[in-house]
């Protein structure tokens, strides 16, 4: 008796799937804006993170300056975690790391800067997809700032549109008379892998206080 061959099963191709992408940032700005800006930081803005995954870039800072009353809040800033930069004049190496942190609400953001002779600064915060403008900053101690998110010549933009205190479920605008000033973070890609980060506080009456400049590269 013959038996007839087993028929072959035919094997499905493994189904590939697409990216998953992180479109907060895209929602912010708009379609449109969105268009605007370099593939680069489309996708840097646009990558999802998983709870055991982190961002890291690599870079140099290029510029810090000071003014003597950026010095003086520079300083006062240190009772809520030293969020700017410490050291008038300082260059060196510079380390970013992004993690997503649902129990901060968003992004968690640490920035750690040389600092000729001294042990690095460690800048922390968090970028929270919520408030008014729908991204806000918290750097700790119940302090923060509502942003403006903006596409301008080809790069991405952030500009405080107000502070806050939050204490548990209370939340108090601070008036405007208190504010340190404005802060702009702007960033613009420079091609090979490569982008820049400037920072800038301007006080309606001092003028600039901060201003820090670094190139970062992809990792």
């Amino acid at each position: 008796m013959h038996h007839a061959a087993p028929a072959a099963v035919p094997i499905a191709a493994p189904t590939v799937l697409a990216p998953i992408e992180d479109l907060r940032f895209r929602a912010l700005v708009g379609e449109r804006a969105w268009g605007e800006l370099p593939d680069a930081v489309r996708r840097r803005f646009s990558k999802c993170l998983g709870p055991s995954e982190a961002l890291v870039y690599q870079g140099l800072v290029t510029a810090t300056r000071l003014s003597p009353a950026g010095r003086v809040l520079s300083f006062l800033a240190r009772a809520i975690g030293s969020p700017l930069p410490l050291t008038d004049g300082a260059t060196g190496p510079a380390v970013v790391i992004v993690t997503e942190d649902a129990g901060l609400g968003g992004q968690s953001w640490l920035r750690i800067y040389a600092r000729p002779g001294r042990f690095p600064q460690a800048i922390h915060s968090a970028k929270r997809f919520s408030g008014p403008t729908g991204l806000e900053e918290y750097v700790g101690c119940g302090i923060g700032m509502a942003l403006r998110v903006s596409v301008e010549e080809g790069a991405l933009a952030f500009r405080s549109v107000g502070f806050f205190v939050q204490i548990a479920r209370w939340r108090l605008s601070i008036p405007r008379l208190l504010h340190p000033g404005q802060m702009q973070i702007v960033h613009r890609d420079l091609g090979a892998g490569s982008f820049e980060f400037a920072l800038s506080l301007t006080h309606r009456v001092f003028g600039r206080l901060v201003h820090q400049a670094a190139v970062f590269h992809d990792a």
